[in-house]
């Protein structure tokens, strides 16, 4: 277990807390927990490559922690109605897709080698400070434009990465499949 992997487990425990705060509308304590969360998402990644420690699991763990975090945000800040019920479906099925998709491939024996794309991580970044504006509202008051700009950059970034991703795994599908045929 490698100290990067030792923070993703712990931005996967802050979740349920997370998913609490939120039930209780505790808005100020869910933000930072959600920080927190936030931080060590790009810790464990910085640490994963300065000190050389990536490994399998954690290539593993890691998207599954953020989905695990944002895919609870989202579902749970549509349902306080501080987010709109299309971004949260937006959100939510892109994630959804890229789970189906993998599952798929590697349920047909398709090889996938997870390594999130650079519009992944920047929807990933989007994502994380939507939540974070939204969260923090209350207390900072940001220029409602500042808030529809994430809102509309979120779905942007969400739907351009979701579709990349089909176009990835479809290529990975005809791939396995020409593959196949050569070998026939």
């Amino acid at each position: 277990m490698t100290i990067p992997n030792l923070i993703t487990l712990i931005r996967i425990l802050l979740t349920p807390v997370l998913i609490w705060l939120l039930l209780d509308a505790r808005l100020g304590e869910a933000l930072a927990v959600f920080f927190v969360a936030g931080v060590t998402d790009g810790l464990d990644g910085f640490i994963a490559r300065v000190f050389h420690q990536k490994s399998r699991l954690g290539a593993y763990l890691d998207p599954l922690a953020d989905k695990l975090l944002l895919v609870s945000s989202f579902i749970l800040l549509g349902h306080l109605d501080l987010l709109p019920d299309w971004l949260v479906i937006i959100t939510v099925s892109r994630d959804a897709l890229i789970v189906i998709g993998v599952l798929t491939l590697m349920f047909h024996q398709v090889p996938v080698a997870i390594h999130p794309s650079l519009l992944s991580k920047l929807t990933t970044l989007v994502q994380i400070l939507t939540v974070m504006a939204i969260l923090a509202a209350p207390y900072f008051s940001p220029l409602l434009w500042v808030t529809q700009g994430l809102i509309s950059a979120t779905a942007a970034f969400s739907v351009a990465s979701g579709l990349h991703y089909i176009v990835y795994g479809l290529r990975l599908w005809d791939a396995a499949r020409n593959g196949d045929k050569e070998q026939a």
